[in-house]
């Protein structure tokens, strides 16, 4: 347009040249207002686009054709079983497990892989009462039969061993009695994920046993159908009933329409947690396992080995019942302790003691037990030989039982030594009785 008009201006031809420059404001404002339609119609496209793309939730779009979340209730029924290494492996192709087994279903393949790791739990459990002959003991002790409860595993001698105590303690997540990382169940072996390395140890070297269970805090049962609200009244518009009518039955066939490619019929059951008195949180299940438990053991010396949030748990234990955990605990293990003594509020004395009675294999690329530098002025921090969070207490098993007998061999060089000296000074004073008299 504006070529041509231009050619016009500066050809030849005198009234046609005065013509179209009298008609020059007409034809611009004929240009201006096409413009301004075209960008009016933009606008729109770009306005119903955006509302278009808001109401799209990307978790629908994962669920395209999604099959149903029924999976197997045993592991055979999952064909996969563990070998003579503690491996699971497929029982047909002898594969390690293989989390993608459908190809662009996050979703289904994660609740594929829970539903697994329900089963290693229930497997590990077996385990424990079975093969290591340990009894469940609910809690709340006093549980009513309609209340939730929770339980921990106990050695034949746990409570009445007189000398040693060990007491496990497991991070927080999906983890339950007996596990360390269900991670490491599944994908590397039962000994560098489960507890049973340690149950074994501890049970040949004569230690009683107690398996907590700090994650056990509530029974998760399905919410009651809402009833459907009754329609709220729409304000009154302006428009023609008739014209409104086919502007909603136009935009809803859209919405069908596109929403009918992404639709996912099955929907998760909504869940609510009631919560297991007095077992709530992982610090208020030490807390009372260390009361009715731990407090009526009786060995003279406790041992405890705490992962990640167990750490804080145990911190947690100390500032509750400082001078019950000093007189009882010999020593305690630490394995990349989440603990914080600033955060915690913990005492001088508390943060002495853990200086000489804790130690903490932390993750670091340092070859395992060198020497770190310590953040807090707390426990002594060691290198558990692997960046990798889940496996700092495999890799530091024996370690942490080293750290143990020399800590028990130096208290009771002590406690000889103070038994010597006790007997020296009485035979010395019988001694003198006799020669004064």
């Amino acid at each position: 347009m504006r070529h041509l008009y231009t050619a016009v201006i500066f050809g030849r031809g005198g009234p046609m040249l005065s013509h179209l420059c009298a008609a020059t404001p007409a034809v611009y404002i004929f240009w201006i207002t096409m413009a301004q339609v075209a960008g009016q119609e933009d606008r729109e496209k770009t306005t119903a686009l955006k509302d278009l793309l808001s109401r799209i939730d990307l978790d629908e779009l994962m669920k395209k054709d999604e099959p149903p979340f029924t999976f197997p209730k045993t592991l055979q029924e999952f064909e996969y079983a563990f070998n003579d290494y503690g491996q699971l492996r497929h029982i047909k192709t002898g594969e390690p497990f293989v989390f993608n087994a459908r190809e662009d279903l996050h979703r289904w393949n994660q609740k594929r892989y829970e539903a697994l790791g329900e089963i290693i739990t229930q497997y590990v459990y077996e385990l424990l009462e079975k093969k290591y002959n340990m009894t469940k003991e609910i809690l709340p002790v006093d549980a009513k039969d309609d209340e939730p409860t929770s339980f921990i595993y106990l050695s034949p001698d746990a409570l009445p061993n007189p000398s040693k105590l060990l007491m496990l303690i497991q991070g927080s997540g999906v983890v339950r009695a007996g596990q360390w990382a269900r991670r490491l169940i599944i994908n590397q072996d039962l000994d560098s994920g489960t507890q049973i390395p340690f149950i074994t140890r501890a049970m040949e070297e004569g230690y009683g046993v107690m398996v907590l269970n700090p994650n056990e805090n509530y029974l998760e049962v399905e919410k009651p159908a809402k009833s459907s609200p009754l329609p709220s009244p729409t304000e009154p518009s302006d428009e023609p009933a008739e014209k409104r009518e086919r502007k909603d039955d136009k935009e809803g066939k859209k919405k069908r329409e596109f929403y009918e490619k992404y639709r996912n019929p099955q929907k998760e059951t909504e869940t609510e947690r009631i919560p297991i008195r007095e077992n709530s949180s992982s610090e208020e299940h030490v807390l009372y396992v260390w009361d009715h438990f731990v407090s009526k053991a009786e060995a003279k010396n406790v041992f405890i080995v705490a992962h990640s949030y167990g750490g804080l748990s145990f911190v947690e234990l100390m500032n509750q019942r400082e001078m019950q955990v000093k007189s009882r605990v010999c020593a305690v293990a630490l394995t990349d302790s989440a603990h914080n003594i600033w955060l915690q509020e913990t005492s001088k004395g508390t943060q002495d003691w853990m200086q000489q009675h804790c130690c903490n294999w932390v993750s670091s690329p340092e070859p395992l037990d060198t020497p770190l530098d310590p953040m807090l002025p707390d426990c002594p921090r060691v290198s558990a030989g692997t960046e990798r969070h889940e496996l700092t207490s495999w890799m530091s098993f024996n370690s942490i039982f080293r750290f143990f007998n020399e800590v028990l061999e130096v208290k009771e060089d002590e406690e000889a030594e103070e038994t010597l000296n006790t007997v020296t000074t009485r035979s010395s004073s019988l001694k003198n009785r006799h020669q004064d008299l």
